[in-house]
């Protein structure tokens, strides 16, 4: 399993414009690649599904996903090791690596992404307001994004939903053909 740092936003298409409805985007190309999602939140609070959700089309793609805002949850809900929630707390980026893994691997979806951080209005364990981790687990491994942002709790939710999606749009485009793309 890769597990790298990305800081880099990605473009809708080939011609580099910018993405205008981050999920539109996600359900479109993963419906074309035949391929399915599962969500893992923790600062958006289901957000991020209901973004991905409100997309025509998206039953197709969207296995389901959990929202662990308990710390607790996130071990025994999206499998978390509870040593690492132990040590380090909820706002990490190896936190973020191990919810996208357990949302794929026990939705039984190709990709999994994952959000976890600091909305505020008040620091958490240490951790400053707008600190927040987005995380994609994929058929090519694994990747974490870390945020520095600015504003207020709704911005930060609402800018970690966008970079989340944005995240999982550069991976797939990354990606390749589809694993089982031999099978269609």
């Amino acid at each position: 399993m890769a597990v790298g740092r990305d800081d880099v936003t990605a473009p809708d298409d080939a011609d580099d414009r910018p993405v205008t409805n981050p999920a539109a985007g996600v359900v479109h190309r993963l419906s074309e690649r035949g391929e399915t999602l599962a969500t893992v939140e923790s600062l958006t609070g289901g957000s991020l599904a209901a973004s991905i959700v409100e997309i025509a089309g998206v039953s197709g793609v969207y296995r389901g996903g959990v929202v662990a805002y308990a710390t607790e949850l996130k071990a025994t809900l999206a499998g978390v090791p509870a040593d690492l929630l132990a040590a380090r707390g909820p706002v990490d980026p190896d936190v973020a690596v191990a919810l996208a893994e357990g949302g794929r691997q026990r939705c039984g979806a190709d990709w999994g992404l994952a959000t976890t951080g600091v909305a505020g209005p008040e620091p958490q364990g240490g951790k400053p307001v707008g600190l927040v981790f987005v995380a994609v687990a994929g058929p090519n491994g694994t990747i974490v994004r870390e945020l520095r942002l600015d504003g207020g709790r709704d911005h930060i939710r609402a800018t970690a939903v966008e970079e989340a999606l944005r995240l999982l749009t550069a991976q797939i485009r990354t990606a390749g053909e589809p694993v089982d793309a031999a099978r269609r």
